[in-house]
């Protein structure tokens, strides 16, 4: 099975998935960008792009890793990554549907106010990341018209990443 933990940069996906794993028995946390870094390192490099996700083998790439690792290991993979293109997600849960692997998908979300708080005060990357902040508007576009319906929403507008975890471990057991 795979958890898949979506939501926009700087909405917890990556400390939630640690915990969620921690309460998840045999289940091991596969961040799919490793993916796109993979592609980003290719030299000479592939045909220029603000986003790895653009790039056609990345979302292939993602699920056969993935089937490869629970081919592998069993278990359950928690994957935290955005997706926020429709056509993106399409392609990777058709694919991994065809492997019949199944999918819990969950969209950590958090309104726009709390969602900048946290991106004003992130210490990954630094206070107010660009980076971060232009995915405020594609992420809101995301959810108004497909992601949310797509997926299990846990607001995290007032919860812990723990609470978050708990609530996703909860849903899937």
């Amino acid at each position: 099975m795979i958890v898949w933990l979506n939501g926009t940069h700087g909405a917890g996906k990556t400390t939630t998935s640690a915990l969620v794993q921690q309460l998840i028995p045999d289940s091991r946390v596969f961040d799919a960008e490793k993916v796109g870094e993979t592609l980003m390192d290719i030299k000479p490099g592939l045909p220029r792009t603000d986003n790895f996700q653009h790039w056609p083998p990345w979302r292939p790439l993602v699920v056969e890793t993935a089937r490869r690792v629970l081919d592998y290991t069993g278990g359950t993979l928690v994957m935290p990554m955005t997706v926020l293109v429709e056509q993106y997600w399409r392609e990777i849960s058709t694919g991994l549907a065809e492997h019949a692997i199944p999918v819990r998908h969950f969209v950590l979300h958090a309104d726009q106010d709390t969602l900048r708080a946290r991106i004003a005060g992130d210490t990954v990357l630094g206070p107010n990341s660009p980076f971060r902040l232009q995915y405020l508007e594609p992420y809101a576009e995301a959810a108004r018209t497909w992601l949310h319906a797509e997926a299990e929403v846990v607001d995290t507008t007032y919860l812990t990443p723990a609470q978050a975890a708990l609530q996703i471990a909860e849903a899937v057991k």
